[in-house]
């Protein structure tokens, strides 16, 4: 149970919860340690993966707020505007997706992600990698124009990752993680997770130190797809001081609290290697649990590396955290069928 009770804003129930901790048995034995998945790939088939859980909050906020529109912002096949995309329809809002892509003028085909905005009704306004860097600024742009045209936008940031997104996976520990753990016997265990913009870490942060995880051995670790630990470090941090600032009795994450796995980006975000792309089949081989190409792909190819070079790396018990993501795959049939 959490040490200190904190109370939850308003939250619209979106995603199919408790989501399940299911044991890998052949893949552990393998790898050398105990291996526990938290499902949240089963969140929903629509809104599948860790930001429906964000987006609980979210957009609670947004209908309080009288607004009709949602405006967010991500890679070509996010999944987070996919999820945003189908809960804003679900909900009666539009929304307006700023999608990165090489060039604007030649977006990609529907597929995937894709697919999915467009069925949803999604607004796609497509952008460079070079403006990407201004996508606050482009949101608050979008706004604009859309109150000029009589609707009233709310923007969620990238990846739902601010600090009332953070409610989402402090809320998973609370209410669920921390009994999945506390009913197995009691090993060093590590909760490891996909990062690609901050907003689980940080919740998972917060939920961690509310049960008091450090005391009973149990750490949360995210290996970054995207940027490097620094940049990620930075992001997490800022995201849980603001959530200390807005919620008085709420846990102080420090600087080093934040453990993060650097080194697995590959080939930069969204781009796949073939080492990374057979894990995953080998995982969907052994195990029936597909995974995706952008985040939970490259943190299960860091798992495997980490404990190939050392089997107590993570401890005695991994819980790898499933963020969901398999319509990332259809887009890159082509990269996966030699391997097939």
């Amino acid at each position: 149970m959490p040490l200190a009770p904190l109370t939850y804003p308003e939250r619209i129930p979106l995603a199919r919860l408790p989501t399940p901790v299911e044991r890998l048995e052949r893949t552990g034995e393998r790898l050398g340690v105990e291996l526990l998945v938290k499902r949240d790939d089963l969140t929903g088939s629509d809104l599948s993966g860790n930001k429906v859980r964000k987006l609980e909050f979210l957009l609670a906020e947004a209908r309080a707020r009288g607004c009709d529109t949602i405006i967010t912002c991500g890679g070509e096949q996010s999944n987070h505007c996919r999820a945003t995309a189908l809960a804003s329809a679900r909900l009666g809002m539009r929304s307006h997706l700023l999608l990165r892509t090489a060039d604007p003028a030649r977006p990609p085909a529907a597929t995937g992600n894709i697919l999915l905005d467009r069925m949803a009704g999604a607004d796609l306004q497509w952008i460079t990698v070079a403006q990407w860097a201004r996508r606050n600024e482009l949101m608050a742009e979008a706004a604009e124009r859309l109150a000029g045209e009589g609707r009233r936008a709310y923007v969620v940031p990238e990846g739902g990752s601010n600090a009332l997104g953070a409610w989402g996976y402090l809320r998973a520990v609370v209410e669920e993680l921390d009994a999945e753990l506390a009913a197995l016997p009691p090993r060093p265990t590590t909760v490891l997770h996909a990062c690609g913009s901050g907003g689980t870490g940080a919740g998972l942060l917060l939920g961690a130190a509310l049960c008091g995880w450090a005391g009973r051995g149990i750490r949360v670790v995210g290996v970054n797809v995207c940027d490097d630990r620094d940049y990620f470090v930075r992001a997490i941090g800022a995201i849980c001081r603001d959530f200390a600032a807005r919620n008085p009795g709420a846990p102080t994450i420090r600087d080093n609290d934040i453990d993060m796995l650097d080194g697995y980006v590959g080939a930069g975000y969204a781009k796949s290697r073939a080492e990374e792309l057979r894990d995953i089949i080998a995982l969907s081989r052994a195990e029936a649990l597909v995974l995706d190409p952008v985040y939970t792909g490259k943190a299960y190819h860091a798992l495997v590396q980490e404990l190939a070079r050392d089997r107590r790396a993570f401890g005695d018990r991994v819980v790898f955290v499933h963020t969901g993501g398999l319509f990332g795959l259809f887009p890159i049939a082509d990269q996966l069928a030699p391997l097939l």
